[in-house]
């Protein structure tokens, strides 16, 4: 089994900053991606970054150029960092992560965390 702790989540003012963290515990041989996804009230869970073991990163259209997604291979964390954040960037904003357990399998697993909220005032 993996667990997902998430932290860094608050209340900030429009145009502030946060950094979320996510450490992947357990069961890993490897993390071959991880990121974060966000969910307003009323909204679907939607993509907001993510990078993979190699570095590669996706970013949603209406956070380029705004938050940078990092990751540390070598302790399964992933961070994000948000900066002039809006009023429309409040949600829940859940750790994602596609884990392989074993280096005899390629089979790889799909967890999430519980959840942090950020909320940004105007």
């Amino acid at each position: 089994q993996v667990q997902l702790a998430e932290s860094g989540g608050g209340l900030v003012q429009a145009g502030g900053s946060l950094r979320l963290s996510c450490a992947a515990s357990g069961s890993i041989f490897r993390a071959n991606a991880m990121g974060w996804y966000r969910q307003a009230p009323g909204k679907q869970r939607e993509l907001v970054a993510t990078i993979t073991s190699g570095d590669n990163t996706n970013y949603a259209e209406s956070v380029k150029g705004r938050f940078t997604i990092s990751g540390e291979n070598a302790k399964n964390t992933v961070y994000l960092q948000m900066n002039s954040l809006k009023p429309e960037d409040t949600a829940v904003y859940y750790c994602n992560a596609r884990i392989r357990g074993s280096s005899w399998s390629t089979n790889e697993y799909n967890y999430w965390g519980q959840g942090t909220q950020v909320t940004v005032s105007s």
